[in-house]
């Protein structure tokens, strides 16, 4: 059976594992390393990462059956120079990636796209998109992105970078736009500084989720001005691609259990069209195993993109 090998790049971590091409990870091939802080303004940090997990799925008894690679990295990106400028990640701004992919793992064929597409496919493939042919799956977390499938096929856009949801604008701008943006409105660390600039005393997004379970006022109007940015966004996107379903993955979405239930009330209360307030959302069904196999899906499911 052919694997493929399937590299998750974010702002902290490389992680990467061999798949085959039912989506399943091979046991004992999953590797993960960590770059901390220090990658974002040392790109050798980062490179010693990919080196050294890719060294490490090479060393499989499995390796042989490897027939090309898939990766999903923070963006942005450049899939046709195969290089990448993610926000978080500054001395990695064109750092070409695809090559240094190529040169650990001697691998001639390495598709490139953004970590969000990579989700997308993933759900799209083997999860809550699976069957839909319009979509937009992306997470809440530390920030805001994801991917969109149309029409049965993976939307990547000019640059790859289609589906960078958490950056578009969700309310006026008053000043910096990125204060209006999903994700400054939307995202786990900013709802909790939203939620201490009104007085809340914690300081994690579980302690918000905690304290909204509890029914503190402030926990609460935090995590609804949260679902109603996230709903906001999504009318927008809903109206222009004539969407079926969202599909809400990431650790801040579980800030409450009803976080998918508030941003589809707000998609209904706020759409201007009939087709746009169908939109229906629910939560991803892959979990952190999602990245490496949308990463896979660049290999194994070539009928996506």
């Amino acid at each position: 059976m052919a694997l493929a090998l399937a590299i998750d790049l974010g702002g902290t971590k490389v992680e990467a594992a061999l798949v085959d091409e039912r989506g399943g990870i091979v046991e004992g091939s999953r590797h993960r390393a960590a770059t901390g802080a220090a990658a974002a303004s040392d790109v050798s940090v980062l490179a010693r990462a990919i080196d050294e997990v890719i060294a490490q799925c090479r060393q499989h008894d499995r390796w042989g059956e490897v027939v090309a690679g898939g990766i999903g990295a923070a963006g942005p990106i450049d899939i046709a120079a195969g290089v990448i400028t993610p926000i978080n990640l500054p001395a990695a701004h064109g750092f070409g990636l695809v090559d240094a992919v190529r040169r650990a793992s001697g691998l001639h064929q390495v598709t490139l796209r953004l970590d969000g597409t990579c989700i997308a496919l993933a759900e799209a493939w083997l999860g809550a998109a699976r069957d839909v042919r319009n979509a937009i799956v992306f997470v809440v977390s530390t920030g805001v992105g994801g991917g969109i499938v149309s029409d049965g096929r993976l939307v990547a856009g000019g640059t790859g970078n289609a589906g960078h949801i958490g950056q578009i604008l969700v309310a006026d701008i008053d000043g910096d736009p990125v204060d209006a943006t999903l994700e400054n409105r939307a995202a786990g660390p900013h709802t909790v500084a939203w939620a201490r600039a009104h007085g809340w005393p914690g300081s994690t997004g579980e302690e918000l989720a905690a304290a909204y379970r509890d029914g503190d006022e402030i926990a609460r109007a935090a995590v609804a001005r949260s679902a109603h940015a996230v709903g906001v966004g999504l009318v927008s996107a809903a109206t222009l691609l004539d969407l079926e379903l969202a599909v809400i993955g990431g650790g801040f979405s579980f800030v409450a259990d009803d976080f998918p239930e508030q941003v589809e009330a707000v998609v209904r209360s706020n759409a201007f069209n009939a087709y746009a307030a169908r939109l229906h959302v629910t939560r991803a069904a892959l979990g952190g195993e999602s990245p490496l196999i949308g990463a896979a899906a660049l290999v194994h499911r070539p009928d996506l993109l």
